[in-house]
């Protein structure tokens, strides 16, 4: 969880400014995907803990093929990263995590999805261009390569954090609905419909309307969106204090991570989001957060919050790729 710089001393990779902290570059190094390294005697084997859970890769000896894993290695580190802030309990021997990164072939059509543990990605989802005819046919506001990641670990951390447990099944069904209720029926249903007008009033996307289980990992999804801008923004000291409204000011003077009190999250990010978009307008672009939040999406919100802060926190970055 540090930045390190590091020097070459002979065959061994030290630690600049120190004489024994020796460490050696993940495997995937070498192919330009990663830049996290190991301690010289890691028990991870040659894999940091992003690539430990990689368990099928694309077909390298495409071009194409090589620069969208790139890609999908930056946005799963990002993701791997915030498992590792919140101290999640992910790849653990009882709920094991792996990514399998596809390629779509003439026989086999390729959904990203999530199930029993196991993350799917089309990989085309690294082509720009191919994203944004997905995101303009299914209507929505926001897609990304990391977006998905966020989305898909959503559906993984219910099955880890709540499915097992009564008495979070029951906080669960009170604020997302009952997720007893038949998802495939559910899903053919929100396709085969218009999705509710006034969906904004309680749910963070219109695909949140579908299932209880897509409004969990939608607004989970939407929860790591703002642990980590926020982070950044305090890594960057930013503050927002525009003339004369004292309601859309906030100083970002403290890492997310380490804040109990999600209301005070929020009274960081309404008024840094707010002034993002008006800065993407000014630029001509999209705004940089399509979102409305409600109340009702606020208290989703904080549910998530307190369930990573009061879950047993755990290292958990154990396996190998397979």
């Amino acid at each position: 969880m540090s930045l390190v710089s590091l020097e070459e001393r002979g065959t061994n990779l030290v630690e600049c400014g120190t004489k024994d902290k020796v460490y050696k570059y993940c495997a995937n190094y070498g192919y330009g995907v990663c830049n996290w390294v190991l301690t010289e005697n890691s028990a991870n084997g040659v894999f940091c803990p992003a690539c430990s859970v990689n368990r099928t890769i694309p077909n390298l000896n495409s071009e194409i093929n090589r620069s969208r894993w790139r890609k999908i290695e930056v946005a799963k580190h990002r993701l791997i990263y915030s498992f590792l802030r919140l101290k999640l309990p992910f790849n653990t021997p009882d709920h094991p995590l792996v990514f399998d990164f596809k390629e779509e072939t003439d026989g086999e059509k390729i959904i990203t999805g999530h199930a029993d543990g196991v993350i799917t990605i089309n990989i085309a989802e690294a082509d720009e261009v191919e994203r944004t005819k997905n995101k303009q046919d299914l209507g929505e506001r926001y897609r990304t390569l990391l977006g998905h990641f966020r989305h898909e670990s959503g559906h993984y951390f219910w099955d880890v954090l709540i499915r097992d447990d009564h008495e979070k099944l029951q906080g669960f069904r009170h604020l997302f609905g009952d997720e007893r209720k038949d998802y495939n029926e559910a899903l053919k249903a929100y396709y085969n419909s218009d999705f509710q007008s006034n969906w904004m009033n309680n749910f963070i996307s219109p695909y949140a309307t579908a299932h209880p289980w897509e409004d969990w990992a939608e607004s989970w999804a939407h929860y790591l969106h703002m642990m980590d801008t926020l982070e950044t923004a305090f890594a960057f000291g930013l503050g927002i204090n525009p003339e004369n409204e004292d309601m859309l000011t906030t100083q970002i003077t403290k890492d997310p991570y380490e804040i109990k009190n999600f209301t005070r999250l929020v009274k960081m990010w309404l008024p840094l989001t707010f002034a993002l978009n008006s800065l993407n307008r000014s630029m001509g672009h999209q705004d940089f957060y399509p979102f409305v939040i409600s109340a009702p999406v606020i208290e989703k919100l904080s549910y998530i919050h307190e369930l990573c802060l009061n879950h047993e926190p755990v290292y958990a970055i154990t396996g190998s790729p397979r």
